[in-house]
């Protein structure tokens, strides 16, 4: 399978985030050949918007 990966526009260093593919799949950034996360990306979105994975 072929992914088209894309960077949060609110990164401003293009090493320390995490990419995000049309897929609904993620990755971290600083090591694109490794580990793939697949989620549905429509509550895992939602998730991150009401703040469920904020540090506190």
């Amino acid at each position: 399978m072929t992914f088209s990966w894309r960077k949060s526009s609110w990164s401003t260093d293009q090493t320390n985030c995490v990419e995000l593919a049309n897929t609904g799949a993620v990755r971290d950034s600083k090591n694109p050949t490794g580990p793939i996360l697949t989620v549905e990306l429509a509550p895992f979105l939602a998730a991150i918007k009401s703040g469920r994975f904020d540090h506190s």
